[in-house]
């Protein structure tokens, strides 16, 4: 394992610690599952559940522990090739991966990717707002340009 593997209870402290977020049990009938979900837009950036391993075409017998994360489609193909990555369960295969809390994944990776995902469940500017940053951005330029004095 080396480096410090990515657990529920890692899952949740940096959740709770970086974004504000709660674990929300939503199923009485698995009170151990559990979602992350974003402030401003009320989407789930998280799920937290505990799959049979026969479910997940993993070989044994039992439950694992895994974390579904919203990611970005050109990243979740070469993360699947990996130990540790899966298909999402439950989730849109495209855009979701799922992330083993079994120690095949280190806490240092997993929480980027919890990065990602709160970044891309945040709520979408309206397009009124786009157009305006847009003209903003054109009118006053991004500040990184160079004067003529610095080329």
């Amino acid at each position: 394992m080396g480096a410090s593997a990515l657990t529920r209870e890692a899952v949740f402290a940096y959740a709770k610690e970086q974004f504000g977020t709660e674990p929300e049990h939503l199923w009485a009938n698995d009170p151990g599952a559990a979602v992350l979900r974003h402030a401003g837009s009320r989407k789930w950036y998280a799920l937290v559940m505990e799959v049979r391993r026969e479910r997940l075409g993993l070989p044994g017998v039992g439950c694992v522990w895994v974390m579904d994360v919203k990611c970005d489609p050109a990243l979740v193909g070469a993360l699947r090739t990996r130990a540790g990555f899966l298909p999402a369960y439950h989730m849109n295969k495209d855009r979701w991966v799922s992330l083993l809390l079994d120690g095949a994944v280190s806490c240092a990776e997993g929480l980027q990717l919890l990065d990602m995902s709160y970044a891309l469940a945040a709520p979408k500017l309206k397009k009124a707002s786009r157009k305006a940053n847009t003209d903003k951005q054109a009118t006053e330029g991004t500040g990184n340009e160079k004067s003529n004095c610095d080329r």
